[in-house]
């Protein structure tokens, strides 16, 4: 049996109105259309389902048999419509946002909070990651937009630059007044010791490439895989680190010297990333401009 739901809700209408005519006013459809559905029905049943005469319409046996089950059955479709339609709207209102750890940890609780005093319909989950991870989450659709500092671009994602940073340099606390300081040139690094991101790191990439210049080699330093941990071992006095400005007030609440690092002033963008070929959600682009003003500060 092939019967549908606008059969039985055809079916229904008349039961309700006793008249085709007006039952066809409330689907809508035309008369001659709503015959047609009962006449499906009617064959995919079996049997008459309506004795009609000029001046009235009544059930035969058989539609009376069949209208508590159809009532049951368009009663059932119209719940399943609601809870997919609530799934529907759940996930409209919601935006999933994957960032590294630092820069969830630093930039992210903020903007979050603001970004929620002005859009109360739209919850926001954030997920701290490592980089590879914010990659995969935004290609498998686990993540609408993802935040990190993507130097080259990946397959299948689309970047867009939100904000831009200085790299700068902080030392541990007694070597220099806390808190920011003069800009200092990167000349000031020679001979310092220096505590690192691994080399892999992105940010790393473009620090190296510019210490090399000193004459500086890599595996002469000790190596940390988060930001968080560079400021822990420069406040606890293992050496110096270079990092973007996106941590300025992490390290000023640790009590460090921060100086930009100029000569050549080098400058780091934090990307959005999001998966080629997808229907952006209107908050992303809200959110994107929440983090930008709330990053401008930091910019350096």
């Amino acid at each position: 049996m092939n019967v549908s739901s606008r059969q039985l809700l055809a079916f229904l209408e008349i039961c309700r109105l006793q008249s085709f005519a007006r039952a066809a006013e409330t689907i809508p459809l035309s008369p001659s259309g709503v015959s047609m559905l009962v006449k499906e029905l009617e064959e995919q049943v079996g049997a008459r389902l309506f004795e009609r005469t000029t001046r009235s319409v009544t059930l035969t046996e058989a539609g009376r048999r069949l209208q508590p089950v159809a009532e049951r059955i368009v009663g059932e479709l119209r719940s399943l419509e609601a809870v997919i339609g609530g799934a529907q709207e759940a996930v409209r209102s919601r935006l999933d946002v994957a960032a590294t750890p630092m820069v969830a940890a630093t930039l992210l609780p903020a903007v979050v909070r603001r970004f929620a005093e002005t859009h109360r319909n739209v919850r926001v989950r954030l997920a701290d990651v490592d980089v590879n991870m914010v990659r995969r989450r935004v290609l498998e659709e686990e993540a609408d937009i993802g935040l990190g500092f993507f130097i080259k671009p990946a397959a299948g994602l689309v970047r867009e630059p939100v904000c831009r940073f200085r790299l700068m340099r902080i030392s541990p606390p007694g070597t220099q007044p806390p808190g920011l300081g003069p800009s200092r040139p990167w000349s000031s690094l020679k001979g310092l010791p220096l505590v690192s991101l691994p080399t892999d790191n992105p940010i790393q990439a473009l620090i190296e490439k510019h210490l090399g210049r000193l004459g500086s080699q890599p595996q002469d330093r000790p190596r940390m895989n988060l930001i968080s941990t560079l400021i822990g071992m420069v406040q606890a006095g293992h050496g110096h680190a270079i990092v973007p400005s996106f941590v300025l007030d992490e390290c000023v609440r640790h009590g460090l010297s921060v100086a930009m690092l100029v000569e050549p002033a080098v400058h780091l963008d934090l990307f959005l990333v999001s998966r080629r070929g997808a229907a952006g959600k209107p908050a992303a682009a809200d959110f994107a401009q929440a983090l930008k003003a709330a990053a401008a500060r930091l910019a350096g």
